[in-house]
């Protein structure tokens, strides 16, 4: 670095042109800079490299053989510095590349379906490695680097750590209609009562459900805890099982002829799902891309 200090990184620019051109008025022209300037810039670059660099020969000029030694080096050492101050791009009908994604059943529901046909048709050589983690330990893999993406609801972020709201959504409790009133819903008193599903990564987990009924001093029996949304849904019929979880996550009823949704009888705030990431991927033209699918292919109606 030393050697930089040195000298004016523009009469490197200088030099590209006169070691091409071989000729001061044509790398004048090329620099769109005057003759008299491109003269001074290369009785500089004489000085410095100790070396004429351009000699008369016959009706031109030429290279000495010191001139010669520099050529390449200096394309590559520009190119590379073009490269570094360049705004990234990112191609992805190009691109070949694999991003590591962690989200839940829920989100891969919803978002994995028209992600994926985005992809085939747009970015075909984007990859995708899907995992599945509680928030903290997805929060922890992005910290270290071993995640690109993660998808959740994070109401607490470690610095580093940016989160985008994806869509809102809110939650429904379903159950079976053979055990629910005409009315198809629950008093809170019955609702309590009656045993639960628990739709979590870890059976202790603390959800928002959780958060709701500890605000009320409230607590429901947790009969089954299991992190798979699409098997919680097929345990109820034929039981007195409740699940309470976020509306886009059942979907459409209609191949569940036994089930019936309903409101739960207590307030439990709706949401922002959300992507979250490190901020070292601020900068990745290929992650802001993604971020940007991602988003677009969780809208409802995708």
């Amino acid at each position: 670095m030393d050697e930089l200090r040195k000298i004016d990184l523009n009469l490197l620019l200088a030099l590209h042109a006169l070691l091409s051109e071989k000729h001061v008025t044509r790398a004048a022209l090329r620099l769109h800079r005057s003759q008299p300037a491109v003269s001074h810039a290369l009785a500089q670059l004489r000085k410095h490299f100790d070396d004429p660099l351009l000699v008369r020969q016959g009706g031109g000029m030429a290279l000495t053989a010191r001139a010669q030694s520099l050529v390449k080096p200096l394309q590559d050492a520009l190119t590379h510095l073009n490269g570094l101050l360049a705004t990234p791009q990112f191609d992805p009908a190009r691109a070949q590349r694999r991003f590591r994604l962690s989200l839940s059943d829920y989100s891969s529901r919803i978002i994995l379906p028209p992600l994926l046909r985005h992809l085939r048709q747009i970015a075909p050589g984007v990859d995708l490695a899907i995992s599945q983690a509680s928030r903290e330990t997805m929060l922890a893999q992005l910290l270290d680097g071993e995640l690109d993406l993660a998808l959740g609801l994070f109401p607490e972020l470690p610095q580093d750590i940016t989160a985008q709201p994806l869509f809102a959504d809110h939650f429904i409790s379903v159950a079976d209609r053979q055990v629910l009133p005409a009315s198809g819903s629950l008093a809170l008193t019955d609702w309590l009562a009656r045993p639960h599903v628990l739709m979590a990564m870890r059976p202790d987990a603390f959800d928002e459900i959780e958060r709701a009924l500890a605000a009320s001093g409230l607590r429901r029996r947790i009969a089954l805890a299991l992190p798979h949304w699409s098997a919680a849904v097929e345990v109820l019929a034929g039981t007195d099982l409740i699940l309470t979880v976020a509306s886009r996550a059942v979907g459409s009823l209609r191949q569940h002829k036994t089930l019936r949704q309903f409101t739960p009888p207590l307030t439990i705030p709706s949401f922002d799902y959300q992507q979250a990431w490190h901020s070292r991927k601020d900068s990745d033209p290929g992650h802001h891309w993604l971020r940007e699918t991602v988003w677009a292919c969780s809208q409802p109606g995708r």
